[in-house]
């Protein structure tokens, strides 16, 4: 059966929960339409979710629309979990955008906006709420196509030449077609909606199961199913934990075959996967392997990281973003630090974005939070799966260091039976790039596995600038020379090195 893998996304209360209870309904996955006032939505089934009417954590959803087998991200919406929704974009086919028809397009829709171009995901748009007092559909598009972009094309409309020439106006191959022909071909459209030169957009209201059936047929019949290698790859896009306290490794297979217990691994480590399964909802089947273009589950794999690639898969960018606030996790009177550290570290393993860190000087436990209601969120997850009572300071913005000019920074390491020396050209970079790398060294100046060990060293910390304390960003780090002893380095020479080179510079 052909795959898809479709995520839905929105600013908070746009109604995504809710239009993905429609699509599980009339898709024949569930009995009975959730909603999230009643607190019975399908997707929603965590305590913490259901008791505050907000997707916290992504999910997964399988359901049929004709001959294609979609499975169905459902996205946090609140901004405080962005770091979660973000994960996932780089295992979607095709994303939902949902849009309030009663609010129309507001910050959070632009950010969304944003990173679904820089994760090159096509997208079609569900304006949602069309049922409440005062929503005009034409304003509606009119600021969609301001906003958002002149590709935005209303698929309701009837298929006339109205439609066509709006749609022939998205893209020059369109427009050439329709003036020597008069008409688009469906496969041509296909064709621009997944290169991003157009954008359907169904209005409705999810609520009353208004304009659902018109997007599933949408979804049915202008989207195009990936082609996938046939050697074994696959993304990591999650972290969880079952109730059993089993680590589950959430991935989408992107090329290959997965099967139960293969070897798999990112290269600098293999382990046996031991379960697959196969999730829809709070429950899940497992099966003995997954074909390219599944989301599925694995247990047996304990050093996989999100965004990591296994196999031939390479890995995504780096995320995009990140939290801007930091607060001291203060623990009971009678708490040990060290015991409930690596408990902590669970949670950093489930969501990397947190960076929980220890202050030996301080003896402070601090986490990187996007806001007060992730706080409130976190007390409750420590409370409930650790047992323990935490509460948070008041926080503090986390500021960031950068470069106005090209330095040069020299790092040298040489107490007794022990030498490395390593040379960085750090660049400034436009604003928001974040940290790049690079390679400018000749094999013959030094050899490619200390050059690899030198970029492992800039990638696995975060480097403190010296102005403030705070990290550095925007720069562009080369490493252009560096020296050996044959006799006398070692790997861990060079980690000191390269740290020293960062701070010199």
């Amino acid at each position: 059966m052909k795959k898809l893998v479709a995520g839905i996304l929105a600013h908070v209360d746009a109604g995504k929960t809710t239009l993905s209870e429609g699509l599980l309904y009339l898709g024949g996955r569930t009995r009975k339409l959730g909603r999230v006032d009643r607190k019975d939505a399908f997707l929603d089934n965590y305590g913490l979710e259901r008791a505050r009417g907000i997707t916290i954590f992504s999910k997964q959803a399988v359901l049929d629309i004709g001959d294609v087998q979609v499975t169905l991200l459902d996205t946090p919406g609140h901004v405080d979990f962005s770091t979660e929704m973000e994960r996932t974009l780089q295992v979607l086919d095709y994303a939902i955008l949902v849009i309030s028809g009663a609010d129309g397009i507001q910050g959070h829709t632009r950010t969304l906006w944003n990173l679904l171009d820089i994760y090159r995901v096509p997208v079609f748009i569900f304006v949602n709420k069309m049922d409440q007092p005062g929503t005009d559909r034409d304003k509606l598009m009119d600021e969609i196509k301001r906003d958002l972009g002149h590709g935005c094309v209303d698929f309701g409309q009837s298929r006339g030449p109205d439609f066509m020439e709006q749609v022939a106006m998205c893209d020059e191959v369109l427009l050439s077609e329709y003036i020597e022909t008069g008409r688009i071909d469906d496969e041509h459209i296909r064709e621009s909606i997944r290169d991003r030169r157009l954008f359907p957009c169904y209005f409705g209201a999810a609520l009353r199961l208004e304009g659902v059936e018109a997007l599933m047929q949408g979804l049915a019949g202008y989207t195009i199913i990936p082609s996938w290698p046939d050697k074994f790859g696959a993304r990591v896009f999650k972290i969880s934990r079952d109730e059993q306290g089993n680590r589950l490794s959430h991935l989408k297979i992107t090329g290959g075959v997965l099967r139960v217990r293969d070897v798999a691994g990112n290269g600098t480590w293999e382990e046996k996967v031991t379960q697959i399964r196969i999730y829809s909802g709070p429950k899940f089947e497992t099966v003995n392997e997954a074909e390219a273009g599944t989301i599925c589950a694995v247990t047996g794999l304990s050093q996989t990281r999100p965004g990591e690639g296994l196999g031939a898969d390479e890995g995504i960018i780096t995320p995009v973003l990140e939290p801007v606030l930091s607060y001291r996790i203060m623990l009971p009177e009678d708490a040990d630090p060290r015991e409930i550290l690596p408990k902590l570290r669970q949670l950093e393993d489930e969501d990397p974005a947190l960076r929980i860190t220890w202050d030996e000087q301080l003896r402070e436990i601090h986490a990187k939070i996007m806001g007060e209601v992730q706080t409130e969120i976190l007390q409750s997850v420590i409370k409930d799966r650790f047992g323990i009572d935490v509460s948070f300071d008041a926080g503090r913005i986390i500021y960031k260091e950068t470069i106005t000019n090209t330095v040069e920074g020299v790092g040298h390491f040489e107490p007794l039976c022990h030498y490395a020396e390593v040379h960085l050209l750090m660049e400034p970079g436009e604003p928001g790039s974040g940290l790049q790398f690079a390679v400018d060294c000749s094999d013959e100046v030094l050899a490619p596995n200390w050059k690899n060990l030198v970029l492992s060293h800039l990638k696995e910390k975060e480097h403190k600038g010296v102005l403030t304390g705070s990290p550095i960003t925007d720069m562009k780090i080369t490493l252009v020379s560096g020296r050996a002893d044959l006799r006398h380095t070692a790997g861990g020479d060079f980690r000191e090195a390269t740290y020293r080179a960062v701070r010199q510079g």
